[in-house]
């Protein structure tokens, strides 16, 4: 299993929510490139890159962005309110390694169809949820679909990967959702991604085990709870 610094981009910073609420903005760093190559520096060889203001309509982080994408050695996963063919085209080449869709691949499955035929290999689809509901547009819509049933019908589909958000345990550092994870690992052939609420290298192993492709960290590094170069290296 992989594992990916989160990198969120708020206003030219890097924040980290807790529960994905913008009201609830724990940490605030500024200079997001040096924090980038900070993990870069520990042993990481890939960041997970979200634009939170264009996810969210408030803004973008456009200039951000492409600095973190000439950083030399470094994978990006990017994602953020990335709605537009153009959009997905652009950024893989300007040197993005994938792209996640998130609101517009759930909301219009014969755009996403278009989207993963097009970009065979290159995109990650987004399955955010709080509890079992799916939510998009920055997590502030709730919808009826079962985050299950949205993963298993992506089956057909030419995708790098799906990454599942716990919305719920976002930024919480009580662990995972372990048992949604493993129900979506076992429903889909794409490897899963997951975010939300990891906190130990205990729960990382077992997550390994359950058979998820890759881990995306956030509020553990930030806080030092988890050990950056110990996870990097056992991890790589």
């Amino acid at each position: 299993m992989r594992v990916f610094p989160a990198l969120d981009l708020r206003q030219g910073s890097c924040v980290q929510l807790v529960g994905g609420s913008l009201e609830a903005e724990r940490i605030r760093l500024p200079r997001p490139v040096e924090v980038a190559q900070r993990w870069l520096d520990m042993g990481f060889a890939a960041l997970h890159v979200v634009d939170l203001d264009a996810a969210t309509g408030q803004g973008s982080n456009r200039g951000l962005v492409e600095e973190l994408l000439r950083l030399p050695d470094a994978e990006v996963q990017l994602g953020g309110g990335l709605r537009e063919e153009e959009d997905i085209r652009r950024w893989l080449e300007a040197g993005a390694t994938r792209v996640v869709l998130g609101t517009r691949a759930v909301e219009d499955r014969d755009w996403l169809e278009r989207m993963a035929f097009r970009f065979s290999g290159r995109l990650v689809v987004a399955a955010d949820a709080r509890g079992r509901q799916v939510v998009t547009h920055g997590w502030s819509r709730t919808l009826e679909q079962d985050v299950g049933a949205l993963v298993a019908s992506l089956e057909e589909l030419p995708l790098a990967a799906v990454l599942v958000t716990a919305v719920h345990r976002e930024g919480r550092m009580q662990g995972t959702d372990f048992a949604l994870l493993q129900e979506l690992v076992a429903v889909t052939r794409h490897p899963l991604q997951a975010s939300g609420g990891i906190a130990s290298v205990e729960e990382l192993r077992q997550l390994d085990k359950a058979g998820v492709a890759a881990a995306v960290l956030g509020m553990a590094l930030y806080t030092g709870s988890l050990e950056a170069s110990a996870v990097a290296e056992e991890f790589k």
